[in-house]
């Protein structure tokens, strides 16, 4: 490449961060030298969590200990920070609770999809006993499909999205999809999909692990049923951090978990024999909440105040479409092959590049200070956080890994 073109592409990079909107964010979070593009799997830590964190051991558990289940908040952490989440994911207040894992809540929520569609009666001797899920999704959510399936009776079937419309018929119970593809990044068709599945007469589920914090979704605006999301990706909650459980308003009273536990009975501290489950999306809550990772993850959502999720995805998009752009300048022609949709409409926010030796490359671009990461067999994955991620680290992320590629 001629140093001319390498000057232009340095100089837009600046252009682009001077017009930033966004900007002013990434001196919230803990940041060194190293351009980091693995968000899509760890966000970046935000400068407040650290002493949250500290205050809720030292102050909170350490001096005022049992108290702070009433008086710190503890109890009713799971429904008000899943508040905070609802706009990040287009829903109003009360429909999301937070706690346990996504694998956890995606179990919940495909069961009690199974049971909203047809009733205890769902089963094999039923209408309604096939499972759909996602044959390309994330292996957990297939391995707990299966489980799902099995429990409910059902049968399950393994289609990609484009086929699901297809498949769907009076026999259908529920359809387990995710919203953008971990692996490519493709961002699939929520609204339309949630459509088919309705006109089905099914239920819908969808995995947003890949796509909140990242770009709108409107849960709400499109009728999705039921959903789950971990926290720890764009959301920057911290490894291990609680997930969510999205349970549409209209299908709270009829919702019935297969994991009832205290925290979500009508009247936890009664210790009754019998189960009753609390009104609302309380319903979705088992055992006695993560409170230290829950604590850290309310902290990490403060950055989002003010924070319009459409100007995040347009800035995704400018970010992937300019890394794309200087991929193209940079690495040699058919060195990587793009298998994320170059159509904004059908892209996350990520880049994933089929490459060769992809792995022990991923290697040597982390040893020369940008991090993203391999998925096998040959994928180089790049994730874009908007939040954080800069036009001049997009440059130097594509410059480098020509280089790699051609050293």
């Amino acid at each position: 490449m001629s140093e001319l073109a390498f000057k232009e592409l340095a100089f837009k990079a600046q252009e682009l961060d001077a017009g930033d909107e966004l900007a002013g964010l990434r001196s919230q979070f803990v940041l060194d030298e190293v351009v980091y593009l693995d968000g899509n799997s760890l966000g970046a830590l935000p400068a407040a969590v650290p002493g949250r964190v500290e205050d809720v051991v030292r102050r909170q558990w350490g001096s005022m200990r049992i108290r702070s289940w009433d008086e710190s908040g503890w109890w009713s952490a799971p429904e008000r920070i899943g508040d905070r989440i609802a706009p990040l994911v287009g829903a109003a207040a009360g429909q999301i609770v937070v706690g346990d894992s996504t694998s956890v809540n995606v179990f919940k929520a495909l069961v009690g999809a199974v049971r909203l569609a047809g009733g205890r009666d769902s089963g094999p001797d039923s209408g309604r006993n096939e499972v759909v899920v996602d044959a390309t999704t994330f292996p957990t959510d297939g391995y707990i499909a299966e489980s799902a399936a099995r429990m409910t009776g059902c049968t399950l079937r393994a289609v990609t999205p484009a086929e699901v419309p297809g498949v769907l018929s009076d026999r259908t119970a529920a359809v387990l999809l995710n919203h953008v593809d971990y692996r490519t990044g493709r961002l699939h068709d929520l609204p339309g999909l949630t459509a088919a599945v309705h006109a089905a007469g099914a239920i819908s589920v969808w995995d947003l692990c890949h796509s909140a914090g990242a770009l709108p979704v409107g849960l709400d605006a499109h009728g999705v049923d039921l959903a789950v999301g971990c926290t720890y990706k764009y959301l920057n909650g911290g490894p291990g951090s609680p997930a969510y459980l999205y349970v549409r308003r209209e299908h709270q009273d009829g919702f019935d978990s297969p994991l009832p536990g205290w925290n979500s009975h009508v009247e936890p501290f009664g210790m009754r024999p019998s189960y009753e489950p609390a009104p609302g999306a309380l319903r979705g809550r088992v055992g006695t909440p993560d409170i230290l990772s829950m604590l850290a993850l309310e902290t990490a959502l403060e950055v989002w105040d003010g924070v319009s999720v459409e100007a995040v995805r347009a800035k995704s998009l400018a970010l992937t479409d300019f890394f794309l752009e200087c991929v193209s300048s940079y690495v040699e022609q058919g060195r990587v092959e793009c298998v994320t949709p170059l159509a904004h409409g059908e892209r996350g926010s990520q880049v994933a590049l089929r490459c060769e030796d992809a792995g022990e490359v991923m290697k040597r671009l982390i040893e020369r200070g940008v991090v993203g990461d391999f998925r096998h067999p040959d994928v180089l994955r790049f994730g874009f956080t908007p939040l954080y991620v800069g036009f001049a680290d997009v440059e130097r992320a594509a410059r480098v890994l020509g280089e790699t590629l051609s050293g």
